[in-house]
């Protein structure tokens, strides 16, 4: 149509997306299980709500986590665990920076290198190994 109208259910779908991923978005993170231990990053204070920042305005997403350890060989599997489940779960529209907490780990530029790179996380997506184990820490728990 030439008014314009036919364009409002397509908005409205997106602004309702959005408003569901953002009110609900720590829920999409907080069952995320660690790839060592037998918990969620949530009950490992990896990940917090307060360390979820969003931007709708621009459409943007920080996460930042904390390892365990300072030495967590774990730490770039947990962050592509966040940014899979991100990718998966957000409009495209979303920009999505995965942080390690400053101070928290001991190659933390490194690891954030890596998990802010879109061709090392294409490259390790790739990786049928990587992939498995990304996957059975998104696979929903049934405790």
């Amino acid at each position: 149509m030439a008014n314009g109208r036919d364009k409002w259910p397509v908005v409205l779908g997106q602004i309702v997306m959005s408003f569901f991923f953002l009110n609900d978005f720590s829920h999409h993170l907080r069952d995320i299980k660690d790839p060592e231990h037998p918990y969620s990053l949530e009950e490992l204070k990896v990940i917090t709500e307060e360390a979820v920042e969003v931007d709708d305005n621009r459409s943007y997403v920080r996460v930042t986590f904390t390892p365990t350890v300072e030495h967590c060989s774990m730490a770039t599997i947990i962050g592509l665990c966040l940014r899979v489940k991100l990718m998966r779960s957000l409009p495209s529209r979303y920009k999505v920076d995965i942080r390690v907490a400053p101070g928290s780990h001991a190659t933390e530029a490194a690891v954030n290198k890596q998990l802010n790179d879109k061709e090392r996380v294409a490259a390790a997506l790739e990786n049928p190994n990587l992939l498995d184990m990304v996957d059975e820490c998104l696979a929903p728990s049934y405790d």
